[in-house]
């Protein structure tokens, strides 16, 4: 059973890191930290900015953008939060699966990107690595994640990083005239790490 189950609400003025995020390696000029209410503005326009049917399968946002926090989605603090130079460049949405006690263990990549601005400077292995620590941190045994099955750069970058794929989901969407299947990966995480 996991020590945290949920991660704990912050007050405005807390400290947004952990000891989990000071520990990974970064990219020179960027640093990693939890999301806060005030990055939901960013946060819905690098949404917008990035959305592709490579790895959106929600529909193209539209302006005026909807709220990013809007009570449907996670907390902020289940953001983890790149910057590049002191600017939000990147976010990785962590969360429990489910609110089921019985998988309360595993905690869920559901969602994940990187300003145009700052790809292949290494944010999305740098917030892959904190959601590996973060879960570690929060108790966890396992880190889950999906994909779509045309995300080539996205399954490279996951497997180097020790995901597996666990199951596929033939043709589970139809985006842009297509069908895709659904790749869910997971990874196990062991104290040796």
């Amino acid at each position: 059973m996991p020590a945290e189950q949920t991660t704990d609400q912050l007050a405005p003025g807390a400290d947004r890191t952990t000891p989990a995020l000071r520990a990974v390696r970064t990219p020179p000029g960027v640093t990693l930290r939890l999301g806060r209410e005030a990055d939901g503005g960013a946060l819905a326009r690098l949404d917008a900015d990035t959305w592709s049917t490579v790895h959106a399968v929600m529909p193209r946002p539209e302006e005026p953008l909807a709220p990013f926090f809007d009570g449907r989605r996670a907390r902020p603090e289940q953001h983890l939060i790149a910057e590049l130079d002191g600017e939000l460049a990147g976010y990785l949405r962590l969360l429990p699966p489910t609110p089921l006690p019985a998988n309360a263990h595993v905690q869920a990549i559901l969602g994940l990107a990187v300003a145009d601005r700052a790809r292949g400077r290494g944010l999305g292995r740098a917030l892959l690595r904190a959601a590996v620590a973060r879960a570690r941190e929060l108790g966890a045994r396992r880190v889950t994640l999906r994909v779509l099955g045309h995300n080539a750069p996205a399954r490279r970058l996951y497997e180097s990083e020790g995901f597996v794929v666990e199951g596929v989901l033939p043709g589970e969407m139809y985006l842009d005239g297509r069908y895709a299947d659904d790749v869910l990966m997971g990874r196990t995480l062991t104290t040796a790490e």
